[in-house]
């Protein structure tokens, strides 16, 4: 597909045809898997394509790198084996020992543990603050050292919301990038470059691939001078995805917006269920009129996403109970592939940040909402609340 094509197309035509054209010696529809670690060159110094190792470039790779840009809106696009590689690349490649970042306060648990067990010891500080409250952040930066903004919108397991256009502004008036996790979003819902952000990452495990079969991550630019900074850091940390982990990718990227539509109808059923519910104290989702970043959300969100929080009357064991008992939903971490999940954060994903500031609800469970038929999720979580 041409840039003007793209430009001109809708989503889900870019999710279908971005980043590949069919091959010309094949008629190849959709990108091979190039399962090579090396290519033969045309006389030293003469690359085929720009190719001559895979850890710097694959075709198969190139191809999903291609739709990720596309699909945000980006010039550039970069794959990465985790979404905590590509984290890690970009705090790599664009800050220094004694620089400092403003992080959520609700973070990802893992996101959390590489700024404060990892980059730390590294020299990055960290300031973990209220990205829903632009005051909070203004109040965060320091003078001359905070270099990025770092923000999920929704947070997880929180779900809550940052003003992207808000803090890009403030970010840049400081000197700093915005740097915005849009896992929980996907580019279908929400794309942080139009926005104003300076970077966009993905865990591509979640959404984007979208089947919970491959792990990975993402990174989307629009400024190249960026993009060089992250292709060099790329290719000298190395941690990159092998081709059928793109492959793979690249082949649950074609179905996103029509997967996404389906977890969105599916999550919005489920939370009105759970607002009737005796068992239900609270209920975390930027769909609802009461939820603080509704506006916001519904401004800069095109639906309000598959993931639902909430917190159980009768406290921690309950919400541990009701986990463990539920069936349609299954028990396990990750999220945002097409069978539904279920899980205690403060026993699960977000045991690491017990302790600290951090720390998430004792009776809080996550569901990620998948794309079974609804009725059948809802009669099992009445089971599961219920004792049942």
């Amino acid at each position: 597909m041409t840039q003007e094509h793209r430009q001109k197309s809708g989503f889900d035509t870019r999710a279908i045809h971005a980043g590949y054209e069919p091959d010309p010696s094949t008629g190849a529809v959709i990108a091979p898997i190039y399962a090579t670690s090396t290519y033969k060159q045309d006389g030293v110094g003469g690359l085929r394509g720009g190719y001559e190792y895979s850890r710097s470039a694959n075709p198969t790779r190139t191809a999903l790198e291609g739709a990720l840009a596309a699909l945000e809106e980006g010039e550039r696009g970069f794959a990465f084996a985790s979404g905590l590689a590509a984290e890690d690349t970009i705090l790599r490649a664009l800050t220094s020992p004694g620089d400092h970042v403003v992080i959520p306060d609700d973070a990802y648990g893992g996101t959390f543990r590489l700024f404060e067990r990892v980059e730390k010891r590294w020299g990055l500080d960290n300031t973990p603050v209220a990205i829903s409250d632009v005051d909070a952040v203004r109040g965060a930066l320091r003078a001359g050292a905070t270099r990025m903004v770092w923000v999920e919108t929704p947070t997880n397991p929180l779900l809550n919301i940052a003003d992207i256009e808000a803090l890009a502004s403030l970010a840049h008036d400081a000197g700093a990038l915005l740097v915005v996790d849009n896992t929980f979003a996907s580019p279908y819902l929400q794309q942080p470059l139009s926005l104003g952000a300076d970077i966009v990452v993905h865990s591509t495990t979640k959404y984007v691939g979208g089947h919970s079969d491959v792990v990975g991550g993402a990174v989307v630019v629009r400024d190249l001078d960026l993009a060089e900074a992250i292709t060099f850091h790329q290719n000298a940390m190395g941690a990159v995805p092998g081709p059928f982990d793109c492959f793979l990718t690249h082949r649950g990227i074609k179905t996103l917006g029509v997967r996404m539509d389906r977890h969105c109808d599916n999550a919005e059923r489920v939370v009105e269920f759970l607002s009737a519910h005796p068992k239900v104290a609270t209920i975390y989702f930027p769909g609802l009129p009461e939820h603080p970043g509704h506006d916001v959300a519904a401004r800069q969100m095109k639906r309000f996403g598959g993931m639902v929080s909430f917190r159980h009357t009768d406290g921690e064991q309950a919400a541990v109970d009701t986990c463990g008992r539920a069936e349609v939903f299954t028990l396990g971490e990750s999220l945002g592939g097409v069978e539904s999940l279920i899980e205690h954060p403060g026993r699960m994903t977000h045991m690491s940040v017990a302790g600290t500031e951090l720390e998430v609800p004792g009776d809080l469970i996550r569901l990620s909402v998948g794309i079974e038929t609804v009725d059948d999720l809802i009669a099992d979580l009445d089971r599961a609340l219920s004792g049942g």
